[in-house]
């Protein structure tokens, strides 16, 4: 069976063919229309047309990983951070577009769902799946099956606190998150908290990646940024452990490319997990940022 995965990001809108045995027939991307609601719906729809365009079969099942979630309540999406699609029927515009039903996902859900099925977490049937980005989302597969949640919010964890914060590295209140609360673990985690707390602490205005390459060469101040930033996720990723205790956590995202992550947080998360010894397993997604359009395609499975 073929079918299309569409992954609607904040900068790109990515779309693939997939076949029953999980190959990529076709991938394409656009540049997502910024702040544009109808503009996105119009972008999503014409790429799924050009995708199956290109396909013997003309009309093929649509999964679609997207930023937020879609309240049960309302139907309308919510909790987005690309806000132009907060209180929009997103799914509803794009099924009356295409003349079908479509089938959506948080993009972290998604994620989740890609590496469990074929990616770094095969074979496990507990994952809780992280993207650190521009955002910090989580989805969780639990006995192999998507949690969702009846509020649609479950692996939402970016947006609780920062778990045992530390006074002295100024993590009291903590800085402002877009919701109007302070020290949520996004605004800690997400690329632009690791370089708004670099710049804070040591005046230097870097990217992520900027910070990061300057470590690797010796740079005592970035390399403390990323010692603190590694303590932090320790931290917050000890607390998922202790509530589902996954078998692995399969790191997505910009910031998931950091190889030092892989080596350091375990080290450091015993020292909060609830446990004589950790046995979850901390790996980087296996299919990378195209784990996300896979996921969205895996939703027909």
């Amino acid at each position: 069976m073929l079918r299309i995965g569409i992954d609607l990001g904040g900068t790109k809108i990515e779309g693939v063919v997939m076949d029953a045995e999980s190959r990529i027939l076709d991938r394409r991307r656009i540049a997502t229309p910024a702040d544009d609601y109808e503009g996105q719906v119009r972008a999503l729809v014409a790429l799924v047309s050009e995708l199956e365009a290109a396909q013997p079969a003309t009309s093929l099942p649509v999964g679609i990983g997207h930023p937020g979630a879609i309240s049960p309540a309302s139907g309308l999406i919510k909790n987005a951070n690309s806000v132009c699609l907060n209180g929009r029927p997103l799914q509803q515009d794009i099924e009356a577009a295409l003349g079908r039903k479509v089938r959506m996902a948080n993009d972290a859900d998604c994620l989740a769902v890609s590496e469990q099925a074929d990616g770094a977490a095969a074979g496990f049937r507990n994952v809780f799946a992280v993207i650190l980005g521009t955002g910090v989302g989580g989805g969780l597969v639990i006995d192999g099956k998507l949690l969702r949640g009846p509020n649609a919010i479950a692996g939402e964890w970016g947006h609780n606190p920062l778990p045992w914060p530390r006074a002295e590295w100024g993590e009291i209140p903590g800085p402002p998150h877009w919701d109007g609360r302070c020290g949520a673990i996004e605004a800690w985690l997400s690329g632009p908290g690791l370089a708004r707390d670099h710049a804070r602490v040591t005046g230097q205005n870097l990217s992520g990646e900027e910070l990061v390459a300057r470590a690797e060469q010796g740079d005592a101040q970035c390399d403390a940024s990323l010692a603190h930033y590694e303590d932090r996720l320790a931290r917050s990723l000890a607390s998922v452990i202790n509530l589902i205790d996954p078998e692995v956590i399969v790191l997505g995202g910009g910031l998931s490319r950091i190889q030092r992550l892989y080596r350091n947080v375990p080290e450091l998360w015993s020292a909060w997990v609830f446990s004589d010894r950790v046995d979850t397993r901390l790996l980087p997604a296996h299919h990378g940022d195209s784990s996300g359009v896979r996921g969205a395609a895996w939703l027909w499975n």
